[in-house]
């Protein structure tokens, strides 16, 4: 079962990140944090790895309904947002919010999910260029 949104991008990393910082904001996420893997591996581990930061965006409203509903949900909440260079493009991805129902198997998270889809599927959408 995918657990994942993803689109792709023909940017590069930098561009990619600021890009999805407006189009989370542009759809009610805020970014409470940002994690560098690619620093974070470097200056632990001395590893290296290609360019790539973990978005840490929540939607309040969201969080607080999921929340009113199982305080546990907060393990899943689809509140991380993987950017990461691939090659010549970046890659974008989501948790699945639908993830919530089918690990808890609560239906009364239905709604919360499916408008947390509907908003990541807009700010992702909003990022790749339309097609006529």
């Amino acid at each position: 079962m995918p657990y994942d949104r993803t689109v792709h991008l023909d940017t590069d990393f930098a561009t990619a990140v600021e890009r999805v910082r407006e189009a989370l904001s542009a759809h009610g996420f805020g970014i409470l944090t940002e994690i560098d893997v690619t620093a974070t591996l470097k200056a632990k581990l001395d590893q290296d790895m290609e360019d790539y930061v973990i978005l840490g965006a929540c939607n309040p409203s969201l969080a607080h309904r999921a929340l009113d509903t199982d305080r546990t949900i907060g393990l899943l909440l689809p509140c991380n947002v993987v950017v990461r260079a691939e090659g010549d493009r970046t890659t974008v991805q989501a948790l699945d919010p639908d993830t919530m129902v089918s690990l808890t198997r609560l239906d009364a998270l239905r709604p919360v999910a499916d408008e947390a889809t509907r908003r990541l599927d807009a700010a992702l959408a909003s990022l790749t260029p339309r097609t006529a």
